[in-house]
């Protein structure tokens, strides 16, 4: 019989790489979910209905704390927030598909007895589940949104293609989808906010289920950045902020067709992406992890630090993986 160690072999890979995939592995097997068993989306409390006031944004989102959407009336506010948590999930839907199509041609190329591959495909099949409850969610929402603004929808057929010459960008691609995500969601589920139980039902998986798949990006970053010489070293440094803005742009900027639905002044997209001093430092505040990992994979040299504040997202690296940002300390006097 052939043994697990001898096919770590077979494929070459790293061994504490292997065991940490495997673990990854394990936790999709035994602590996974499934969006139509875990979700009881029929129940009464997960009805949508006219004029619930659970809808409203709250303070966490941005559009929420705006004066312009508080001064609204209800019956709008409602409208706009339903819209804008459908087209959340449609958003995620749409970069769930973008990785999975990344995936598969990445798996396509791997060699038996990859651990890469098992653990990733295990992804994929959590990743097909997600776009099901995000569709679903969409659905009984019942607001036809678009998710990505017009240029990405037509990208993102072909953005996974880059996934086998281009592994180590695909990935940076994937923890810039993912981390701003991940950021939103967590500190949504750490409010004491009163939203619609289809959101905190569908946030409560995704987060479980990112967990893993952020932790395999920085490990598959880790373990393959340092492959490359000097020169594919100080490319991927420049190539990293620079995907990071993007992608954050295309995650957490609603499309044209919202602006236009709700009459929603310029002026006001302008203070939420990214005008005002609070809205960058939101901006900032989403990829902290990702600056740690730059930092530990030797990525962040004095030309690509100035690459990362011209882009407005430089700042303090996190300390640890999903620490949480905490307000500044004001002194009184």
């Amino acid at each position: 019989m052939t043994t697990t160690t001898e096919l770590r072999n077979v494929a070459g890979e790293n061994e504490s790489y292997v065991e940490m995939l495997e673990r990854l592995a394990d936790g999709s097997i035994h602590r996974s979910f499934d969006p139509y068993a875990d979700i009881d989306w029929d129940s009464p409390e997960f009805q949508v209905v006219e004029n619930d006031p659970r809808w409203i944004l709250p303070e966490i989102d941005p559009l929420g704390r705006h004066p312009w959407y508080k001064a609204l009336p209800e019956d709008k506010q409602i409208a706009i927030g339903m819209y804008r948590q459908a087209n959340v999930a449609k958003v995620g839907l749409l970069f769930e598909q973008v990785l999975i199509r990344g995936f598969m041609q990445y798996l396509s190329m791997l060699p038996n007895g990859s651990a890469e591959f098992r653990y990733a495909t295990h992804e994929v099949i959590e990743e097909c589940n997600h776009t099901l409850m995000f569709q679903e969610a969409v659905n009984r929402i019942g607001a036809n949104v678009p998710g990505f603004g017009p240029i990405m929808r037509r990208a993102a057929p072909f953005l996974g293609v880059a996934a086998w010459p281009f592994p180590n960008i695909f990935f940076m691609g994937v923890l810039a989808g993912e981390e701003p995500i991940d950021h939103i969601q967590k500190s949504y589920l750490r409010s004491d906010g009163d939203y619609h139980p289809i959101i905190k039902g569908v946030m409560r998986i995704h987060v479980a289920e990112e967990a893993r798949h952020i932790s395999f990006a920085h490990e598959f970053l880790r373990q393959h950045v340092p492959e490359n010489g000097p020169v594919g070293r100080f490319a991927l440094s420049l190539v990293y902020p620079v995907v990071m803005r993007i992608l954050a742009d295309v995650i957490v900027i609603p499309p044209r067709e919202f602006f236009e639905e709700f009459d929603i002044p310029t002026s006001v997209k302008k203070d939420l992406f990214w005008n005002l001093p609070e809205s960058r430092e939101t901006l900032r505040g989403y990829f902290g992890d990702v600056r740690m990992l730059a930092d530990e994979l030797g990525l962040m040299n004095p030309v690509s630090k100035v690459l990362w504040r011209a882009l407005k997202i430089g700042g303090r690296p996190s300390r640890f993986r999903s620490e949480p940002e905490r307000a500044p300390i004001r002194l009184v006097s």
